[in-house]
């Protein structure tokens, strides 16, 4: 079932971007006040969406590595947390083109940005101390997992915590999604949905690699303790 699976999910990954960018383009309406600007929304929004999923996925898979002190839990959460550097790092450069087209500035110090920025590192910081800090290192990056899924909710909610505290928020109050006309939206869950098809395929992908790199240092270990192979 699983050497069709990574096939089936590249066909469909496929056809979805396909499909996207055509009803994007030729299809869906333009915004009134953003025009073309706008487009970016159907890419941006949802590199966020598999940013979080990613997130939880790590830090709730972080959780049953140190409960378990199961390998498994470990993969799970190194293959999430390195996707979730990858849909972060688009969300967050497709996002800056969009402040531009809206707001006439690149970047902006408010209370999303900042805690989605900090999210981001967390995770990078993630990626980087999981992969070059070696052995012993992953009880430590597994409370860097679990401190980017509490992160989250606050990334989510910035702008109605912004609103409490008095402070302004270049980001709309009010739920976009809800308010977008009946073709925008159906573009827009497309999207979603072939940006989860991609998510899931580089999932099982990566997951895959990892684990065959553990069988493969399980085994060379076993090389060296029966001396067959030198250090």
């Amino acid at each position: 079932m699983r050497r069709y699976l990574v096939p089936l999910l590249a066909a469909c990954a496929a056809v979805g971007l396909a499909g996207t960018l055509y009803l994007v383009f030729y299809v869906t309406k333009l915004e009134q006040n953003l025009f073309f600007n706008q487009k970016i929304f159907y890419w941006h929004v949802p590199n966020w969406f598999m940013l979080f999923s990613m997130v939880f996925l790590c830090g709730g898979a972080s959780i049953g590595y140190l409960v378990k002190r199961d390998p498994k839990w470990d993969d799970v959460a190194f293959a999430a947390g390195e996707l979730a550097v990858l849909f972060g790092a688009i969300g967050l450069v497709t996002g800056s083109i969009w402040g531009k087209a809206a707001w006439g500035h690149w970047w902006i110090w408010e209370l999303r940005l900042t805690t989605s920025l900090i999210l981001w590192l967390t995770m990078l910081g993630y990626a980087l101390v999981r992969r070059f800090a070696g052995p012993g290192s992953e009880p430590l990056c597994a409370g860097l997992a679990i401190f980017g899924m509490v992160n989250v909710p606050l990334v989510y909610f910035a702008v109605k915590l912004a609103d409490k505290l008095g402070q302004a928020s270049a980001h709309p109050k009010a739920k976009v999604v809800a308010q977008l006309d009946a073709s925008m939206k159906g573009t827009f869950w497309l999207s979603v949905l072939t940006f989860a098809l991609v998510c899931a395929l580089l999932f099982l992908v990566r997951i895959d690699a990892i684990r065959d790199a553990r069988r493969l240092r399980a085994v060379r270990e076993r090389g060296l303790d029966a001396g067959i192979l030198e250090p």
